[in-house]
């Protein structure tokens, strides 16, 4: 799969952001599997970072983009973000900067992503798919208030 030149951990490193943007411990992990030493890859990851080729501050903020855009909630993004090793304040300073520069309105991206899902409107639905509803948005990251804010009626 990689030629002689990636043999390294830098040089599987390197490929692998060349794909996508990972996080530290993500490349840790990959780095790991492919039988590398622990000394050998720390050092090779501080290396990358010191470059700016590695970056779990751009990786966080890209994966809230993309996490955003795929209609899914803060909830489940911090989530997601601590699966991948990004630390609490790190990702809480990802979203908030993605917030500031998107203007994003977590209120109304609930509302779209239960519009997109269903379609139809919200008015007078029987418990049952209201529940359901509540359901789907709650699996997709939002909270409480927010899904009450989706499944409220909108003036037209």
């Amino acid at each position: 799969m990689f030629g002689t030149e990636s043999a390294t951990p830098r040089g599987v490193a390197i490929q692998l952001l060349a794909r996508r943007e990972y996080s530290r411990a993500e490349l840790v992990d990959r780095l790991v599997k492919k039988s590398f030493e622990a000394d050998d890859i720390q050092a090779c990851l501080d290396a990358l970072e010191e470059q700016g080729l590695q970056s779990d501050t751009r990786f966080a903020e890209s994966f809230v983009r993309t996490r955003i855009l795929r209609g899914q909630g803060v909830i489940r993004i911090k989530q997601e973000l601590r699966l991948r090793g990004v630390n609490g304040e790190m990702l809480a300073a990802a979203i908030a900067e993605v917030e500031r520069q998107e203007c994003i309105d977590w209120f109304e991206l609930a509302a779209e992503a239960c519009q997109r899902r269903f379609g139809e409107s919200v008015a007078n639905l029987p418990p049952k798919e209201r529940a359901r509803r509540e359901r789907f948005l709650a699996n997709r990251g939002f909270d409480f208030d927010q899904i009450r804010h989706a499944l409220s009626p909108r003036d037209a």
